[in-house]
């Protein structure tokens, strides 16, 4: 495997486990450790991931845009997808919304409706707070402020103790394969739990996400996905892969 090749293969692996010592870093990759160290101190002066004794860690996104720069991102796209997803919620569902400014669009339109969320989105938490119709579940973990989310092993164990009846679940990319992608890798494995804590998982993807690469992280693939909502304008080729994986697909 190419030098270029690795780094991207091993930023991609880290993306996805957060942490690995060296050992298992060379066993991903093929490679001597001492091939894999090399790498692992190349890619930390470049500032794309960070040595950790013994391993490394995938670098920290503090670059990442605030969530009231992306929330205004395709507003009206993401309000026609979250006006479609609130068609199929029923009075006393019991849902999960993950991260993101379309599902916090979707709890906007959840307001006064007497269903229970649960959620590690701190903006549909401040969106609901104080509505007596909504029972209001946050979930616990460690705070990210810049992007209003919760995250890390509380969060997941949180998730392991539910089971809910319908996931909305946010990306970052999705690719030509249907493959779903998240820009920051913490988020992963919470997304992942709420995936399996779900009966029915509602992929929430604007135009723009189709087909993208913006994303280091995969979250799953098409076969995972049982509803996708998205706009008539989204990459029919794209669309295509996730109806052949047996998703409904819903355009809007």
């Amino acid at each position: 495997m190419l030098r270029e090749a690795r780094h991207r293969r091993l930023l991609t692996i880290l993306g996805e486990k957060g942490v690995l010592p060296v050992r298992e870093i060379a066993k991903r990759l093929g490679v001597s450790e001492a091939t894999a160290r090399r790498d692992l101190t190349e890619l930390d002066d470049a500032g794309r991931l960070t040595r950790v004794y013994g391993g490394a860690v995938a670098a920290r996104t503090d670059d990442e845009r605030p969530f009231a720069e992306a929330a205004v991102d395709d507003l009206p796209a993401k309000t026609a997808i979250a006006a479609r997803a609130a068609e199929l919620i029923e009075d006393g569902d019991a849902l999960l919304l993950d991260i993101g400014t379309t599902t916090h669009q979707l709890a906007k339109l959840l307001r006064g409706r007497p269903v229970t969320i649960v959620t590690s989105n701190l903006a549909v938490y401040e969106e609901l707070r104080d509505d007596p119709e909504v029972r209001l579940i946050l979930l616990g973990g460690e705070v990210r402020r810049n992007y209003l989310s919760v995250v890390g092993f509380l969060t997941e164990s949180n998730l392991r103790e539910l089971y809910v009846g319908r996931l909305f679940l946010g990306a970052s990319g999705v690719l030509p394969s249907g493959g779903v992608l998240d820009s920051t890798h913490v988020e992963v494995p919470v997304k992942r739990a709420m995936i399996a804590a779900a009966r029915q998982v509602v992929l929430l993807a604007s135009a723009g996400k189709f087909p993208g690469e913006t994303g280091l992280a995969r979250i799953c693939g098409a076969p995972d996905i049982d509803v996708l909502i998205t706009n008539d304008t989204s990459d029919p080729a794209t669309l295509a892969a996730f109806r052949e994986a047996g998703t409904e697909v819903i355009t809007v």
